[in-house]
């Protein structure tokens, strides 16, 4: 080999490993970029964001071309490094291990470090000015990577690759697993994402207000002895029936029945329920949340009627219901009344919420020498968290521990689903000083533990009151 074509060879793998290098780099800045941001650089109109975005249109298909033209460059690189070894070092044998040792560094150097952190680092400014040449890259050379990609899944079997950065649900949980741990993510912002995923895999009878809890009134009453009734029980929306139960024929608006109803008079008591109702909304009591969720998005319907398979009434589910699987209750005006988070019961004894800091709860006997052992509850946090330390299980109303001096009674009852809740911790410990009463504190809302089936009042949740449909009217 002569010379020159020895300095030839050289030139070309110092152009092909930087060439590579800008590939890479390239290929780990659009991955790292965020579809929502990009469409708000094109609205901030930003030079090159329209033609970024053409890109990330076609992300999956543009990383896997890249992916293609760094292997072929990178293997190139370590041919010309091997010609060039086999010239300059004698045996073949060392040759070899010199054109390995060289091609490693080099690619692994600048390819694998240097440009994935430039690339890293920069996400967006590179992308900008790639995108352009990457679209022209894209014209070329995507049939080529789709035929190679086709190749390859008949050999593994598997069908076509989902578009997008996630290949299943399982690595996007993780993905956000990740984020909480790094304190990119809140936990509750965590915890809302993880209940979004679980609304596919929940069905409607799971938070349905069952039938036994409904209240309804009869197609033949009046819109003022509909109107006590929301009144009365709390609800703004209540299903009509006609024969049963099972022949729910309407949903009555407590504002149509105002709207209907205020200013006409004498009048007011000739209007039917059935002339102000609306038509129901009927879904299987197996629909998935996810799709119950969109349905009634897209139809703007507020409150559904679940039916089993046998066709009869299994319950209501309001668009709270499933909202509240994601961010957790929501209390309303009707949710029962204010109690402070903290209440003085006596020299020494205290009622609180589950969810008090252990901090505060220290603070309350800190004059008595109450302390509690840092290692042993390092990872415990609330009240609530301390009586499941103490239990070794989930807390329920009437659980009692004693730790560090300190006696907790666990209280509450079922909730408006029915599951069976601590409400509050009753706290008997040294007497720290003489009573002072309530202490003032954030408040929280909270249903009266002897709230039952049968009560209609103000302080009844939303769907979960019952009565007899003569009571009702009255």
């Amino acid at each position: 080999m002569t010379g020159l074509t020895l300095v030839g060879l050289l030139a070309l793998a110092v152009v092909v490993v930087p060439v590579a290098g800008i590939v890479s780099s390239v290929e780990t800045a659009l991955s790292q970029l965020s579809v929502a941001r990009v469409e708000a650089l094109v609205k901030a109109d930003r030079p090159g964001a329209p033609r970024l975005q053409r890109v990330m249109d076609r992300r999956p298909d543009i990383i896997n071309l890249l992916v293609l033209v760094r292997t072929v460059l990178e293997a190139s690189a370590a041919v010309l490094v091997t010609i060039v070894a086999e010239t300059l070092v004698e045996p073949t044998g060392w040759a070899i291990v010199v054109a390995v040792v060289v091609s490693t560094l080099l690619i692994y150097v600048i390819v694998g470090v240097i440009s994935r952190t430039a690339g890293r680092r920069n996400p967006y400014s590179l992308s900008l000015r790639a995108a352009p040449a990457v679209i022209v890259a894209a014209k070329v050379l995507t049939p080529f990577s789709r035929l190679l990609i086709r190749v390859g899944g008949l050999f593994t079997g598997g069908g076509a690759l989902k578009a997008g950065p996630f290949a299943s649900e399982i690595e996007l949980r993780e993905a956000v697993d990740i984020a909480s741990e790094r304190g990119v993510v809140e936990r509750d912002e965590r915890k809302m994402i993880q209940s979004v995923f679980d609304l596919g895999a929940t069905t409607a009878r799971t938070v349905m207000v069952p039938r036994p809890e409904m209240v309804w009134i009869e197609q033949d009453k009046t819109a003022v002895q509909a109107t006590r009734l929301c009144i009365r029980s709390g609800l703004s929306r209540i299903p009509v029936v006609g024969e049963s139960v099972d022949d729910i024929v309407g949903v009555v608006y407590l504002k149509d029945l105002v709207t209907r109803t205020y200013d006409a008079g004498q009048e007011a008591r000739l209007v039917l329920v059935s002339e102000v109702m609306r038509e129901p909304f009927f879904v299987p009591d197996s629909r998935m949340l996810d799709d119950l969720l969109e349905d009634m998005q897209r139809d703007q319907i507020h409150i559904a009627v679940l039916v089993d398979e046998y066709g009869g009434t299994s319950g209501l589910v309001s668009i709270e219901d499933i909202l509240e699987e994601i961010v957790g209750e929501i209390s309303d005006e009707y949710d029962g009344s204010a109690v402070a988070d903290i209440e003085e019961l006596g020299p020494g004894s205290y009622r609180v919420v589950p969810w008090l800091s252990l901090d505060d709860l220290r603070e309350l006997y800190e004059d008595a020498g109450v302390e509690f052992d840092d290692d042993e509850y390092e990872d415990v946090e609330t009240v609530a968290g301390l009586v499941a330390f103490e239990l070794d299980r989930v807390p329920l109303p009437g659980a009692e521990v004693d730790v560090a001096g300190l006696h907790l009674t666990c209280e509450g009852g079922r909730d408006r689903r029915g599951r069976v809740k601590v409400r509050s911790v009753v706290v008997t410990g040294p007497v720290t000083g003489p009573a002072t009463g309530p202490v003032t504190g954030p408040v929280r809302s909270e249903v009266p533990d002897t709230a039952g089936p049968d009560t209609l009042s103000d302080g009844t949740d939303n769907h979960h009151t019952t009565g007899e449909p003569d009571d009702r009217q009255s």
